[in-house]
């Protein structure tokens, strides 16, 4: 199975459970691991055969964006459903762990950094 990443994708939202992060809005930094087989487009080499990486930052932005999620958890699970819809026989899911920090937010905290772990079944990312 072959992988495209996409790397420090930075996205403006409002998502949080503080108001000044759901009124200011925040930099969410992204990063994409698309599981595929691109045995296909390797012999062919026809763009018309392999992922599109606007088309998925595109789609990404767009699920991410869509709405303001509470938790950030309830966002992730958008994108990753969104690009599922999208890629359907293309990409293929794959359980991975994934610790990302949350960029800075407007709430003061003793913590450094602070990091998300998610661990799913049917996760593409």
């Amino acid at each position: 199975m072959d992988k495209i990443h996409i790397r420090d994708l930075n996205i403006f939202a409002f998502h949080g459970v503080n108001p000044p992060e759901k009124e200011n809005g925040q930099n969410f930094i992204l990063d994409i691991t698309l599981y595929l087989d691109l045995s296909v487009p390797c012999e062919s080499d026809d763009v018309r055969d392999t992922v599109s990486y606007s088309d998925v930052i595109r789609k990404v932005i767009e699920a991410f964006t869509a709405e303001k999620y509470n938790l950030i958890e309830k966002a992730k699970a958008k994108k990753a459903q969104r690009l599922k819809e999208e890629a359907e026989g293309i990409v293929k899911p794959k359980p991975k762990k994934k610790y990302k920090p949350k960029p800075k937010s407007d709430v003061e905290s003793p913590f450094v950094n602070k990091r998300y772990k998610k661990t799913a079944s049917r996760a593409l990312f």
